[in-house]
C-alpha cells in the first residue's frame, strides 16, 4: 500500500518518489531530506503496480529505491522508467551494497548510491544528480537545435542551388532569342542609320552575348554538388597534363613557363579537379605582369591532408582582397583589362571544400601569388549527406 503526501506537491517542492518497504527508514530518508535544505512531497510504494502508478499521478523529480525488497529489487525502478521513456534520476537508498554491486547498477542505469547509515551525504546526491539532468537535457536540446540548424541549412543551400539551376536554365532560351535578334538586326541595319544607331545597337549585342555567358557561368557553378558528379581516384599529374594541351594556345602566346613536380593520387570527381588545376593556372596566365609567366604547382603531406600551391610571378593580389576573389562574380579589375566574369575562383572554392579540404591565397599586389589549397589524404569512409538525400523525394 502506497504512503502519500496528504496535500499535492507544492511549488519549489522536491517530488520524491520512495521505493521502500520499511516505513520507518522512509521517514528517515524524508528527515534527512528536510534537514538538507530540501521542501519535499514524497509517495512511498513497495511494488511494480503501485511505481508505475505514481510514476505517472506523482510526477516525481527524483527516485529514491531500496535495492533488495520483498515483492521486487529497487533496480527494476530503472527498468520501468526506460521502459516508459521517462529521464528521472535513481538513486539507491540501501542498508547494505557491496561495491561489485553498485558499480553494477551504476551500469545498468542508476545515478548513484547512498547507505542507510549515511543519510546525510543525500541531499548532496540528489542535488548532483538534478544538475547532470539540467546540464544533459541542455545538451540533449542544442545538439537537437544543432541538427535542426544544419538540415535547414542543407536544405536551404539544396534550394538556392536549384533555384540557380533552374533560373540560369529557363532564361537562356529568351535570351538566345534576343541575342539573335541584336545580331541580326546589326548585319542587316549597320551604316544603314546613323552613328549612334550602330553604337547603341552593338552595345545591345555586347550585353547580350556577356549575358549569355555570366548565365553559362552560373550554370557550371550550380552544376558542382549536384547529382552527376562521381568522386574516385584522380592522378593529378594526369590533370595537370590534360590541362596544359587545353591551355596550350594561351600557354604559346604568353611565353609562360609551367612546371609541376610529382604530384599525387587524391579522392575527387576527375573532370572537377581538372577545373581546379585549369583555372588556378589560367589566371596566373591571365594576370600576367611585364615578364613572361613563371607557374609552379607542387604538393607536399601536411597531417592527414595534401597541401597543394600554385605559384606565379603575375600581378599579385592586395592582402585586402584575399578573401573577396572566392566570391561568386566579384571582380578586382574592369573587363577592359582583363576578361572573364569573376566565377573561376569561386568554382575551385566550392570543389575543394565539397571534397572536404579549403583553399587560400598568399599573395602580395605586385609581386606574384601562390594559391594553396588542401585535400584528404585519404578518401572518406562513406559519403556525407544532406538531410534531403537520405529520403526519397516526395510524388
Amino acid at each position: 500500500m502506497a504512503a502519500t503526501s496528504k496535500v499535492g506537491p507544492l511549488p519549489g517542492q522536491l517530488r520524491v518518489l520512495h521505493v521502500e518497504d520499511n516505513h520507518m527508514d522512509a521517514d528517515l530518508v524524508a528527515q534527512a531530506l528536510r534537514t538538507g535544505g530540501f521542501s519535499i512531497s514524497v509517495a512511498v510504494v513497495q511494488s511494480e503496480v503501485e511505481f508505475e502508478r505514481q510514476v505517472h499521478s506523482h510526477l516525481p523529480d527524483i527516485v529514491l529505491a531500496d535495492y533488495n525488497l520483498p515483492q521486487w529489487e529497487g533496480m527494476e525502478a530503472v527498468e520501468v522508467l526506460r521502459r516508459e521513456g521517462l529521464d528521472i534520476p535513481v538513486i539507491l537508498v540501501s542498508g547494505a551494497l557491496g561495491d561489485i554491486t553498485a558499480v553494477e547498477c551504476i551500469k545498468r542505469g542508476a545515478t548513484d548510491y547512498v547507505l542507510k547509515d549515511g543519510l546525510a551525504r543525500l541531499p548532496e546526491a540528489i542535488r548532483r544528480a538534478l544538475q547532470e539532468k539540467r546540464v544533459l537535457r541542455l545538451r540533449r536540446r542544442a545538439e537537437e537545435d544543432l541538427v535542426r540548424k544544419a538540415e535547414e541549412l542543407c536544405q536551404y543551400n539544396a534550394d538556392l542551388e536549384q533555384f540557380a539551376y533552374i533560373a540560369s536554365h529557363d532564361l537562356q532560351e529568351p535570351l538566345r532569342m534576343v541575342a539573335a535578334y541584336t545580331q541580326l538586326i546589326a548585319e542587316r541595319y549597320r551604316g544603314k542609320l546613323d552613328e549612334n544607331a550602330d553604337k547603341f545597337i552593338g552595345y545591345a549585342c555586347e550585353g547580350a552575348l556577356r549575358m549569355q555567358t555570366l548565365i553559362q557561368d552560373l550554370l557550371t557553378f550550380s552544376r558542382i554538388g549536384r547529382a552527376g558528379a562521381t568522386a574516385g581516384p584522380v592522378n593529378c599529374d594526369s590533370a595537370i597534363a590534360e590541362v596544359l594541351l587545353t591551355l596550350g594556345p594561351a600557354i604559346r602566346e604568353s611565353g609562360a613557363a609551367v612546371t609541376h613536380t610529382a604530384l599525387p593520387v587524391v579522392w575527387a570527381d576527375s573532370s572537377q579537379m581538372t577545373q581546379v588545376f585549369q583555372n588556378l593556372i589560367g589566371n596566373a596566365i591571365k594576370f600576367r605582369g611585364t615578364e613572361a609567366p613563371s607557374v609552379c604547382v607542387a604538393a607536399e603531406k601536411a597531417g592527414q591532408d595534401w597541401l597543394f600551391s600554385v605559384s606565379d610571378n603575375g600581378i599579385g593580389i592586395a592582402p585586402e582582397n584575399a578573401e573577396n576573389i572566392f566570391v561568386v562574380f566579384q571582380r578586382l579589375h574592369t573587363r577592359t583589362e582583363y576578361s572573364g566574369n569573376g566565377i573561376g575562383l569561386a568554382i575551385c572554392k566550392k570543389i575543394i571544400e565539397r571534397n572536404g579540404g579549403k583553399i587560400w591565397v598568399e599573395a602580395v599586389k605586385g609581386h606574384g601569388s601562390t594559391f594553396k589549397f588542401t585535400l584528404p589524404c585519404q578518401p572518406p569512409a562513406q559519403p556525407e549527406l544532406c538531410a534531403e538525400e537520405m529520403v526519397a523525394p516526395l510524388a
